[in-house]
């Protein structure tokens, strides 16, 4: 199903030339609205007449997060604050919050790319989407909620937490469509689960994003609350969900290329990446955002960009499934690590006794870093004897070299042991103090 099939199913040669004017039109829109893009791209020697389409795109300069908390709140806006009818902003964990601005037209090219999503899991205005996700500040809320609002279905703006109620509230009020984050959604299924009502639920589909996740964990989730899951991208500085999603095949996220330009590079060298299939960092440039548009953001982003054609008949690139990010990989006695690359370990193993609440602990002992992954037993396992958990255990660290490259102390700990969250998970707690 398509939302604004026009778009979605328009030939290349046609989306490049669209692409090609948008960019043309929004590098100089920034040059002359936005100091801080105007100064980069002074020193850089680059004037908006050197870009005359995409393939120029590589000669503008880019843009970091520390640049959005450099020129916090509204630096970088490019229109008055007359003009800015919403602003969002992310959490602001380590440090200054990120904030954007949305005009009118923003919010409708928003709400149309989350439309996109919902048309393309099947969603219809039969259909009653419960959305899970924080509102306030954070994009997640808004973003679904204002994309089922322009397709018509009927839209439970319940938020997060609270996860009793939330399952009683998807019971009395047969929500058909779940949108939260992943880990969110198997905490809901383990409440369902002990509440004994996962039968009552009338779910047919979740839309997940907001963090990483694995195959395993959505087999995990479809399997559990017996739903289809798709997986969703966005980021708060480019536009929140809808940047790309998931159709009905599931074989990578269709970025909504009439809107965003995306590109992957060597995150060392910053040069493009043109091999198919390379896995390179993320890089996005707004092509029609008034309120706050970004060139080149960096995304530190893992991933990779497949060109070829998805059977559903949509045009746009596709993305895989985030592989990690440049900036949060962990350099473990000089090995690179990823949290994706336990996850994907541990959820092999979730029908020999664990769930899928695990926590990574690094720390550094006598100048010796140390890797230790606590993972919670399932009920079962927990009543069984020392001998079948000590023997689960070495397979899980066996497993974990075998991928890592480097040893890992695992401890199974007790159900409901490990804290359990309504948004993002904090998996992993580094307390080394690295320079």
């Amino acid at each position: 199903m398509y939302f604004q099939k026009d778009f979605e199913c328009m030939p290349r040669a046609d989306l490049t030339k669209l692409q090609s004017q948008r960019l043309v039109n929004q590098v100089k829109y920034v040059y002359e609205n936005v100091e801080c893009y105007r100064k980069r791209m002074d020193y850089a020697g680059v004037k908006p007449e050197d870009i005359k389409g995409i393939e120029d795109l590589k000669k503008l300069p880019f843009t970091y997060k520390s640049d959005l908390r450099d020129y916090y709140p509204y630096g970088l806006f490019a229109r008055p604050l007359t003009d800015i009818v919403e602003l969002h902003a992310s959490s602001g964990t380590t440090g200054k919050r990120i904030v954007v601005g949305y005009t009118k037209n923003d919010l409708d090219m928003w709400a149309g790319c989350a439309a996109r999503m919902l048309s393309a899991i099947g969603a219809t205005s039969d259909d009653i989407i419960q959305v899970a996700y924080g509102y306030g500040l954070f994009t997640g809320g808004f973003g679904l909620h204002y994309g089922a609002e322009k397709m018509g279905l009927t839209v439970i703006p319940i938020s997060s937490g609270n996860t009793e109620r939330q399952i009683e509230t998807m019971i009395d009020f047969k929500a058909t469509i779940l949108a939260c984050t992943p880990s969110y959604a198997l905490y809901l299924a383990e409440t369902a689960e002990k509440m004994g009502v996962v039968d009552q639920l009338k779910l047919k589909a979740g839309i997940f994003g907001a963090e990483p996740w694995t195959e395993e964990m959505r087999k995990q989730i479809e399997e559990k609350l017996h739903i289809k899951a798709y997986d969703i991208y966005g980021l708060t500085e480019i536009v929140g969900p809808g940047v790309a999603f998931e159709c009905d095949h599931q074989s990578g996220m269709h970025v909504n290329e009439d809107h965003f330009i995306v590109e992957v590079i060597d995150p060392e060298t910053l040069e493009p990446i043109t091999e198919e299939g390379a896995v390179g960092e993320l890089v996005f440039s707004t092509i029609d955002r008034e309120g706050a548009p970004l060139l080149r953001y960096r995304t530190r982003d893992l991933g990779v960009v497949i060109k070829t054609p998805c059977k559903c008949g949509r045009k746009f690139v596709r993305l895989s499934k985030p592989k990690g990010r440049s900036d949060d990989m962990l350099i473990i006695r000089g090995v690179n690590v990823f949290p994706s690359q336990i996850e994907g370990v541990l959820l092999q193993y979730c029908d020999k006794g664990i769930t899928a609440n695990y926590q990574i602990v690094v720390d550094r002992l006598n100048n010796n870093d140390t890797l230790d992954v606590f993972v919670e037993m399932a009920p079962d396992l927990f009543a069984d004897d020392m001998a079948s958990i000590e023997r689960l255990q070495k397979q899980l660290v066996d497993k974990l070299r075998s991928v890592l490259g480097i040893g890992a102390k695992v401890t199974l700990v007790n159900p409901n042991s490990i804290a359990r969250s309504e948004g993002k998970a904090k998996r992993v707690i580094d307390k080394r103090k690295l320079v």
